[in-house]
């Protein structure tokens, strides 16, 4: 699964991707720095199961830190949007064609209000980054719109249309959006639209594009420069409605990322704090700018905030848990004896059967049953995993 980090220019996203991924990107104080999407690895952070099993674990799709599993997840840094953009302005149509794969987005929002809707700057807090939030969402309804519109009526008058064959058709119009049918289902059941799609107006077909977007494009706040004074106030405004809204100082995290990595300090995506390193042997201008963060953002704060966005994103907006697949339940390893080697991503709900086919289709095919690799308890295909289940598949094959 992919997650997509989209905004207006200007508010911080490139700061965020590079942050998330430590990929070089261009960044500047001006809008229309990304003109084309890039795409990164990032990492979820997730408690190992090795310390509860008594064992020390061996990675091999992952890593894991001080107990603390970190697991590789793709995200895309889009062009930044402006109002209009689903009618072309700024070359939205192009930069919205760039989120047609993401199954989840981050909305990186300037929530010190020092750029206006089109990131170009302002005074600080002159700007209402409510405005971002909802002019955002209305674009890409509209753009959304745009593709189940086109041929509606040819689409919409086939006769005896019965529900099913609404959300099929409605599915196969939108699949190249990454929409599911189940989701147009419930799309089409909050809408009240189950029958004679001919009638039905503009409205409700917008009405059934918002329910769509939400369900197929779920999407967070990261309320980005939350160091600047102007943002503490908005932080609440943009929490309202239940939107799920982190605090983040995307500068901050890159800053702490890029001193870890050139062995200045200790310190982990996601950690409450840093640790110098004393043969890094910190310039005093390099430690006062580590004392800012820690000032202005780790100690009110608590944390960065780009890693909880991260973990949200998946955790939260996509309900995945995480399961560690292993050959032999008595000694957790693999065939060739790597304990604990894989931790999957697979989403809450799934079964053991959907395990098995994620792994590889004949596995699935001829799954026989699974083992508990902490009770030793056999399951069924129809189990549903748990977070943090360790389970060993027997198959035919």
């Amino acid at each position: 699964m992919q997650v997509g980090i989209v905004g207006k220019p200007n508010a911080g996203k490139s700061t965020f991707f590079s942050a998330a991924t430590l990929t070089i990107v261009p960044i500047a104080n001006y809008p229309f720095t990304t003109i084309k999407p890039n795409r990164g690895m990032s990492y979820l952070r997730t408690p190992c199961v090795h310390k509860e099993l008594g064992v020390v674990d061996q990675p091999k799709n992952s890593r894991c830190i001080d107990g603390e599993r970190f697991i590789p997840v793709e995200l895309i840094d889009c062009p930044g949007l402006v109002p209009g953009a689903s009618t072309g302005r700024g070359l939205g149509n192009q930069f919205l064609d760039d989120l047609r794969k993401a199954d989840a987005l981050v909305h990186v929002v300037d929530a010190s209000g020092t750029t206006d809707s089109e990131g170009k700057p302002t005074e600080a807090g002159q700007h209402d980054p409510m405005i971002d939030v909802g002019w955002l969402e209305k674009e890409l309804e509209a753009w959304m719109f745009q593709v189940l519109h086109k041929d509606w009526d040819k689409t919409s008058r086939r006769p005896n249309l019965t529900p099913d064959e609404i959300a099929t058709a409605i599915a196969d119009r939108m699949s190249g959006l990454g929409l599911k049918k189940f989701q147009v289902e419930e799309s089409l059941r909050l809408a009240s639209l189950r029958e004679r799609p001919a009638q039905w107006s503009k409205d409700d077909l917008m009405r059934l594009v918002g329910y769509l977007r939400k369900l197929a494009k779920p999407m967070l706040l990261a309320a980005n420069k939350i160091d600047l004074p102007s943002s503490k106030g908005n932080m609440k405004r943009l929490g309202e409605g239940g939107r799920l809204t982190v605090p983040v100082s995307a500068e901050a995290e890159l800053a702490l990322r890029r001193a870890a990595e050139k062995g200045l300090i200790s310190y982990k995506p996601g950690d409450h704090d840093f640790v110098p390193n004393e043969a890094g042997k910190l310039t005093p201008e390099q430690k006062a700018a580590l004392e800012m963060i820690r000032k202005q953002v780790l100690s009110p704060e608590g944390v960065t905030g780009v890693q909880e966005c991260i973990n949200s994103a998946f955790f939260k907006l996509l309900n995945m848990i995480v399961v560690y697949p292993v050959a032999d339940p008595e000694r957790l390893t693999d065939h060739s004896g790597n304990i604990l080697p894989d931790a999957l991503l697979v989403q809450k709900g799934s079964t053991l059967k959907d395990l098995a086919m994620k792994i590889h289709t004949d596995l699935g095919e001829h799954l026989l049953y699974g083992i508990n690799a902490r009770n030793k308890m056999r399951l069924g295909e129809s189990y549903v995993l748990n977070n943090g289940d360790v389970v060993s598949i027997v198959s035919t094959t």
